[in-house]
């Protein structure tokens, strides 16, 4: 149980939330986010698909703002917000048709939007995409390897044999499919992954690897990168937030207890890292300048972090709750903004530290505060 003042935190804020977003999901109907442009949301719903540019409809977060609008039409009941999703829902089938833009992240695309109306009203549509997008995320499994293929090839760089860690929030997809098919092969694709993840991502000290290269013939470990941390075995944030997020999450599909040892070690080397402030460093090993910041690594990894509480026998709940809250409540405090001069709520999140920007506003930012904050209240949807 949150404390008194705690829990009307939590309610102020859920407030706050449906304030803001009745009034931008008016403004943005008709879009699909990534980002803002002087404080106005952008729109990634481009038909076309370009493979040097592919930042139109197959982008790997168009399934956030679908996931806002469910969020919010669980809370509120307004039938509004469940037209909004499903119309960015259609526009994702231009994908489907076009195929070539889809790669691992299919699950960050189809569970907050397909599948999360299916799970909301029954959809018969959604409930036909989400099972299209996990047969599709299935087909990219290395049986060798026993790992699920991350990008596919760019700018003539051979990724056969990439997996990376963000790909932990994807097997939620499978495990959904598995369960709603009584098919056991998506479940043990995504529990064959998630192994090769403990093995091969998850380092002695509860740090994680972004990109592990395997040899695509033989599933041997060749080398890791660096990914969109700082570099090659530092400890890029977003990344032990998918972690710690992912293998509990595998752990309440499976009840597989080696899943939860893992995400509470995840979280533990997390917590030991964060800053007094409570706003989390692109990576827990950047240099001290240039210091940036990823308001979304703290989002992702409270909502983590809530999930592991409620796996946790009572005396162990706090330690992962108030984590959760202190860096939710930074994010409130120092890096929100609930007026009318921009489009989105968080502030302050970069997508990998050599970006040329950062501190900007992403839409998946926004995705996962507002889930933190309605899990704590109580009421949020469970979309993985």
């Amino acid at each position: 149980m949150l404390k008194e003042q705690d829990m009307q935190w939590v309610n102020e804020t859920a407030d706050k939330i449906i304030q803001k977003m009745d009034w931008v999901s008016d403004k943005s109907k008709h879009k699909i986010p990534y980002t803002t442009v002087d404080g106005v949301h952008d729109d990634r719903s481009d038909q076309s698909w370009d493979i040097r540019h592919d930042d139109g409809i197959a982008w790997w977060t168009n399934g956030f703002w679908g996931g806002i609008m469910w969020q919010l039409y669980h809370e509120t009941g307004n039938q509004k917000y469940a037209d909004i999703a499903r119309h960015s829902e259609e526009l994702l089938d231009t994908c489907f048709e076009q195929f070539y833009g889809l790669h691992h992240d299919l699950g960050f695309m189809w569970l907050p939007t397909a599948v999360a109306d299916y799970r909301e009203t029954g959809s018969a549509d959604g409930r036909r995409r989400g099972l299209h997008a996990a047969n599709l995320l299935a087909g990219r499994f290395n049986p060798v390897g026993r790992f699920i293929r991350a990008w596919n090839e760019h700018d003539n760089e051979d990724t056969t044999g990439w997996a990376i860690i963000d790909c932990m929030m994807n097997l939620n997809l499978l495990y959904w499919a598995s369960e709603e098919t009584k098919d056991p092969r998506f479940r043990q694709i995504a529990m064959m992954h998630a192994d090769t993840a403990m093995a091969s991502f998850i380092r002695p000290d509860g740090s994680t690897n972004h990109i592990v290269e395997f040899d695509p013939e033989t599933g041997e470990k060749v080398c890791t990168y660096g990914g969109q941390g700082y570099e090659n075995g530092s400890s890029w944030t977003r990344g032990q937030a998918w972690a710690l997020y992912g293998f509990v999450l595998s752990y309440i599909h499976t009840g597989k207890q080696e899943y939860l040892d893992t995400a509470k070690r995840v979280a533990h080397y997390f917590l030991a890292n964060i800053p007094d402030s409570g706003l989390i460093p692109v990576d827990f090993r950047q240099p001290a300048e240039p210091y940036w910041e990823d308001s979304t690594a703290a989002a992702i990894a409270s909502c983590g972090l809530i999930e592991i509480a409620g796996c946790c026998k009572e005396y162990e709940k706090g330690l992962y709750q108030n984590a959760a809250l202190k860096m939710l409540k930074a994010l409130e405090q120092e890096r929100s903004l609930w007026g009318t001069e921009c489009d989105c709520i968080i502030q302050n999140c970069t997508a990998a530290y050599h970006d040329r920007h950062h501190e900007f506003n992403i839409i998946y930012g926004d995705y996962f505060f507002i889930e933190a904050v309605f899990k704590l209240k109580g009421s949020g949807l469970f979309l993985w």
